[in-house]
């Protein structure tokens, strides 16, 4: 039975396996899978769960409490009997019940101010569960973009290389026919052997940018997965220059998670101070109780006997001797049900407790309270501090990326000519290897610019729109 178990969850785990690894993953599985299985989003998930707990808790705490007591035990010396309350020199066995419950009518508001600061405390749990989950999200999107942007490098250096062996072939072909010297093909075979630098370089970047996915999806690094590669373009309608990061700032405040959660840690805080308040007004409860005892030298009367008793008296001098009935009463234990039922009693009341010196605790408890106020005000500034560099960082990122895309065409459409020019005069004889290959050179580090600052430039655009309140897509 163990081993067919065994296979069973194998056969499950390895089928869990092949789907991770035959799927080919879209941007928005990749943030869904990873926000599903983030361990941070676990804990802030745990974190709500908490807070909807000490909410489920402050609402009961309105309900009146029930609870019921029962005890056995044997008093030994001198003790006090707990059905006659006098003392006895015996050993004797007591057994008592009790069911009490209570309720609180008022205590400073502080039941209704607790319920509720506490979903105050719940919303903002939720809130920062949302800004952990858009934290990944966009780092997912990094790694993605990464991942795209290092496999058209990779394609890239594999398509040099191929250039760069049929250039060696059809350099052989010149050196044979005379037309070259033999040193020709030197400068080749050097551009051959950084080509395939630059394909292991770019493979191991692929590699690593997997790694860096798998890592933030929580997947196991030995499971190949592959991603989608949609047709990326720069977006023509977008123009940086025309941000306005003071408006992004607007915008991202009534957009990001973290802003309103410390909206609700700050009303929270100021529900403290009535708290703390509240423990120094006066408080009333109401009370109830049922409530019966035992104990094993009780007893009960059951009848009465007679004795005669003999006294002698002196009458005149005569001794005369009388005999009297004297009535004798007689006990017996009392039954354990019976003691139950004769000793049961009831009890209902209201406690008035007035706060009047309590070594000025609840003023303490008050001065706290405000200080957390004043320190959940700082944390909701800073938050909005960090909020508004970012959004400045993301604006000016954005410009600089766009600048550096169109350099980038440039240079990329000056290196083309440049190549195309060198090509044509290596062809007629024009210039050696070594200055074609220079050519080469200056073409391929253009265009491996040139895919870098078209992804940043993009990365860069999606972070605008993540605080502009939007899904990260790859349209």
């Amino acid at each position: 039975m163990c081993r067919i178990i065994a296979l069973i969850a194998f056969a499950c785990l390895s089928s869990t396996h092949l789907i991770v690894a035959q799927e080919t993953w879209s941007l928005e599985q990749c943030v869904r899978y990873a926000q599903q299985n983030s361990l941070t989003i676990r804990q802030a998930q745990y974190g709500i769960q908490n807070a909807r707990l000490a909410e489920k808790q402050n609402r009961f705490s309105r309900l009146p409490s029930l609870d019921a007591s029962a005890n056995y035990g044997y008093q030994f010396g001198r003790t006090i009997d707990p059905t006659t309350n006098s003392f006895d020199n015996q050993s004797i066995g007591f057994n008592s019940y009790s069911l009490n419950s209570g309720v609180t009518v008022f205590a400073g508001n502080q039941i209704n101010n607790s319920i509720r600061q506490s979903r105050f405390e719940v919303q903002a749990a939720e809130l920062e569960a949302q800004a952990s989950a858009n934290t990944i999200g966009l780092n997912v999107a990094r790694a993605y973009l990464s991942i795209l942007l290092s496999e058209e490098q990779l394609e890239n250096a594999q398509k040099r290389l191929e250039q760069s062996r049929r250039q060696l072939d059809q350099t052989d072909r010149f050196i044979r026919a005379g037309t070259l010297a033999e040193n020709e093909r030197l400068s080749f075979l050097a551009q051959i052997a950084l080509d395939e630098q630059a394909v292991v370089e770019s493979q191991n970047a692929v590699v690593i940018n997997y790694l860096t996915i798998k890592q933030l999806m929580e997947v196991d690094p030995n499971i190949d997965i592959r991603i989608q590669r949609p047709r990326i373009d720069v977006p023509t309608i977008a123009n940086p220059d025309n941000f306005s990061a003071n408006e992004l700032y607007a915008t991202a405040l009534g957009t990001q998670p973290q802003i309103k959660a410390g909206d609700m840690r700050m009303q929270s805080a100021d529900l403290g101070i009535a708290l703390a308040k509240g423990a120094m007004l006066p408080s009333l409860t109401v009370f109830a109780n049922l409530r019966t005892n035992f104990s094993s030298v009780a007893r009960q009367l059951t009848g009465f006997g007679s004795e005669r008793l003999s006294q002698t008296v002196f009458i005149n001098g005569t001794p005369t001797t009388f005999e009297i009935e004297n009535p004798v009463p007689i006990f017996s234990n009392n039954p354990y049900w019976d003691q139950l039922s004769q000793n049961f009693g009831q009890a209902i009341g209201a406690g008035l407790n007035i706060p009047i010196y309590s070594n000025h605790r609840n003023r303490i408890a008050v001065e706290r309270a405000r200080i957390n106020v004043l320190n959940t005000e700082v944390n909701n500034r800073q938050l909005q501090q960090q909020l508004k560099a970012d959004v400045q960082r993301a604006v000016a990122d954005a410009r600089a990326a766009k600048r550096s895309w169109e350099a980038a065409q440039r240079s990329v459409e000056a290196a083309q000519i440049a190549f195309d020019n060198a090509q044509k005069q290596f062809d007629l004889g024009a210039i050696n290897g070594l200055q074609y290959a220079t050519a080469r050179n200056n073409l391929d580090l253009a265009q491996v610019s040139l895919i870098q600052a078209k992804y940043q430039y993009i990365f860069n655009l999606k972070v605008v729109d993540f605080y502009e309140g939007k899904e990260i897509r790859l349209d």
